[in-house]
């Protein structure tokens, strides 16, 4: 079986979602011109990130699933001969809304969706006041035979999730993500933080034996009566060892490479980690915290 062609979009979001869509849609061109067969745009593609304050009025940005994202890509998708992963801001009903992917398969249809499932509450970073957490679970998509997943942003620092997916059969899990920095931070802990949130993900790659493919966000976004957030880019693909083999700057590109759909199973032979883990043991990890523990002999 030939590989998947997987492409990433890294771009940066204005004020206007006519604009960013229209964006959107010629990189999502650009990567297919380029071999990609299954393209991820950034987390909330289509707006800056308007979660850095709470504010009722934002929730008219929402969209149903089949909104105007789906009408942008539905076309594209189709003409292509391509696969595209979608974020929306899913308004579900009222009063009701999701951080959401939508997957438009080729034929235009949309064929999978996932809701992301952790969400933050940070200085900056409101989330919970405009997002419910998902109740899908980690589904896994084939797509071309070979089979995908996706987590959203916050999602990507939790071990629980890609494992999840990764034993439902996932051979490439996607991340699509919208992070960066204040300045101050960038200047006292921001090296620190991007290595992190790096290495995080190539974590994943390695203990489940995938592929990850990361689209962030770049660019400088301001923000009421604060320093602004700066997006730091730095998308990238990762194989199941690790390795970087696509990795982006700070400015708005496309990432493109092949996944060879035998890797995870080769990977997974000489590191059978799938093999020794010990789930006996593990129903602890269903707890919030383990305050008592009986002594051990």
């Amino acid at each position: 079986m030939n590989g998947l062609g997987v492409g990433v979009v890294q771009m940066a979001m204005g004020p206007s979602a006519p604009h960013n869509i229209e964006t959107a849609r010629r990189l999502v061109i650009r990567a297919a011109s380029m071999g990609a067969r299954i393209i991820l745009l950034p987390e909330l593609y289509k707006t800056p990130y308007f979660c850095t304050v709470e504010d009722v009025a934002h929730f008219d940005l929402a969209e149903p699933l089949e909104g105007e994202s789906f009408a942008a890509f539905s076309p594209v998708a189709r003409e292509q001969g391509v696969w595209i992963v979608v974020p929306i801001f899913e308004r579900r009903a009222a009063g009701i809304y999701h951080n959401s992917v939508i997957l438009i398969g080729p034929d235009g249809t949309r064929q999978g969706l996932y809701r992301k499932t952790h969400i933050p509450d940070d200085p900056g970073f409101h989330e919970k006041h405009y997002f419910t957490p998902g109740d899908l679970g980690y589904p896994v998509f084939d797509v071309g035979g070979i089979k995908v997943a996706v987590l959203i942003c916050w999602d990507q620092w939790y071990p629980e999730a890609a494992r999840l997916v990764a034993l439902k059969g996932a051979q490439v899990i996607f991340y699509p993500t919208a992070i960066g920095w204040t300045p101050s931070e960038k200047e006292g802990e921001g090296a620190m933080q991007h290595d992190a949130w790096r290495t995080v993900q190539r974590g994943h790659a390695v203990a489940n034996g995938l592929t990850v493919a990361v689209a962030n966000r770049c660019g400088y976004e301001p923000t009421p009566g604060g320093e602004g957030i700066e997006f730091w880019g730095g998308s990238f693909i990762a194989g199941p060892m690790g390795e970087i083999v696509a990795e982006a700057g700070e400015e708005e590109t496309v990432l493109v490479t092949t996944v060879d759909p035998a890797a995870s199973e080769r990977i997974r032979r000489i590191w059978p980690f799938f093999r020794d883990r010990r789930i006996d043991l593990f129903g602890p990890l269903t707890q919030r915290f383990i305050d008592d523990e009986e002594p051990r002999p």
